[in-house]
């Protein structure tokens, strides 16, 4: 039985840590968090494995189901599940032998609502 039903829609308020950059600079805790996210989003495996897990039937996706896209070592395959997973970007579980994963929808909140710019109108040309 999975751990979440499904991904929840969080409102721009729900997501009270970040401010978008542009109308606050961040403070040295959520930048240290955020960054890290970011970080981890930066290697291309990573960001495809995220993809997968997000997009995946039931919103989670086994292990199991993550290793064939790609042309590297199920190890390889972990290490950046795991890298994820401390990242705060996934969640997991053991289920018997495999592991399940989940995204985080508060995390990719987290970071929708730092990069979301303001609206801004139409500025007269000079």
């Amino acid at each position: 039985m999975s751990k979440q039903a499904g991904l929840p829609v969080l409102e721009q308020d729900d997501v009270a840590c970040c401010a978008p950059m542009v109308r606050e600079p961040l403070g040295e805790e959520a930048a240290a968090e955020l960054s890290r996210m970011f970080k981890a989003l930066s290697d291309p495996i990573r960001l495809r494995l995220l993809s997968l897990i997000a997009s995946h039937e039931g919103g989670e996706a086994c292990v199991c189901d993550l290793t064939g896209p790609f042309d590297v070592s199920q190890p390889t395959i972990s290490h950046h599940l795991k890298v994820l997973r401390e990242a705060g970007l996934v969640g997991s579980e053991r289920r018997g032998t495999w592991v399940y994963y989940w995204v985080l929808p508060e995390a990719l909140a987290k970071l929708s609502a730092l990069l979301q710019i303001p609206a801004v109108s139409a500025k007269a040309p000079a």
